[in-house]
């Protein structure tokens, strides 16, 4: 990527790029942030998993919304009107249900989702649009993990901020804790949190989740290696790498893994660096924390919220919890 054509974005998206690849991989063991995952192939290759059968996740927090919409947004509201933000929006597939309950609610709703793929928003935003036209959409290309400027709200309106999918999984406990903190910091009393979770379950289920037979979710790990050969002018071979899926039970998390097949050398030109590889090394790309019943509302209780009943499936494998701002 040649900085004299990036935007402004741009110049901060690749910074921050070359910085985490350069940490990550001159760490022992190595490893590179999730959020990598997520360039505009790599956020289509995330569509796809979640139209997988093994993939239970989202069409487990679809089946609450589809049941619990109108009851979440009534919750959330509390006789006022909505406004809805997003972290992370992505494809904002789920997330029509809630709005279209906030159009059945008060007749038109402001949505604003943030995110770092462009392309997902543009796509996100195009859809909302065509099938809720009641629906203004004020998309923002920006990483709420580094910062989060949410606007100042009319007198009367309160913002409903929805972080769903069990992206929290993705933060090691403190760092979840510090996140949902920076989001409390940005709200202001009235306003509510909806937070999605994945709840612990059996190892068979949670495996076939992370490793689907079709190979999509090898194919969206390796792709972070095709984004690394695109951005940083890396020679990674993305083949030369397997994708392993391990449940850590003592950390009560999900691992993504790229395992070096063979000793071999990258360079990446970018930044004047050479990475070796010994036979079966890994790069550590992904932890997906699952929670125990109860967990969640207590990390929501520690970051200044209030914690309401959460919202669960009857297998009792994901939960959605809404927590307010008093």
């Amino acid at each position: 990527m040649a900085l004299s054509a990036c935007s402004a974005i741009d110049a901060h998206i690749y910074d921050r790029v070359a910085a985490a690849v350069r940490r990550g991989l001159a760490a022992s063991p190595k490893s590179l942030p999730p959020w990598l995952f997520y360039d505009e192939a790599g956020s289509q290759l995330f569509d796809r998993i979640t139209e997988l059968p093994e993939y239970y996740l989202t069409r487990t927090e679809r089946g609450i919304f589809l049941q619990s919409a109108d009851a979440m947004v009534a919750c959330a509201a509390a006789g006022g009107r909505l406004r809805i933000a997003e972290l992370g929006a992505g494809s904002a597939d789920k997330t029509r249900l809630l709005l279209a309950a906030a159009v059945r609610r008060q007749g038109a709703v402001v949505y604003e989702p943030l995110d770092v793929s462009e392309s997902a928003l543009e796509a996100a935003r195009a859809r909302i649009e065509h099938e809720l036209p009641q629906v203004q959409v004020a998309p923002r290309v920006e990483d709420y993990t580094l910062r989060l400027d949410l606007d100042t709200l009319p007198a009367g309106e309160r913002r409903l901020v929805l972080y769903i999918g069990s992206s929290i999984g993705n933060f090691e406990p403190a760092a979840a804790l510090h996140l949902l903190q920076t989001v409390r910091a940005a709200l202001r009393p009235g306003d509510a949190l909806l937070l999605g979770v994945d709840l612990v379950k059996g190892e068979a289920t949670l495996l076939a989740a992370y490793d689907d037979a079709a190979g999509v979710t090898a194919a969206f790990n390796r792709n972070l290696l095709v984004r690394l050969n695109r951005e940083l002018g890396a020679d990674f071979v993305p083949e030369a790498f397997a994708h392993c899926a391990v449940w850590n039970a003592a950390a009560s998390r999900m691992e993504m893994h790229l395992e070096s097949w063979a000793a071999q050398t990258v360079r990446l030109a970018a930044l004047d660096l050479t990475v070796e590889f010994a036979p079966g090394e890994r790069i550590h790309t992904e932890n997906s924390y699952k929670y125990q019943p109860g967990q969640a509302e207590t990390l929501l209780e520690q970051a200044g919220f209030r914690p309401d009943a959460p919202w669960t499936d009857a297998h009792g494998w994901f939960a959605v919890c809404l927590g307010r701002v008093e």
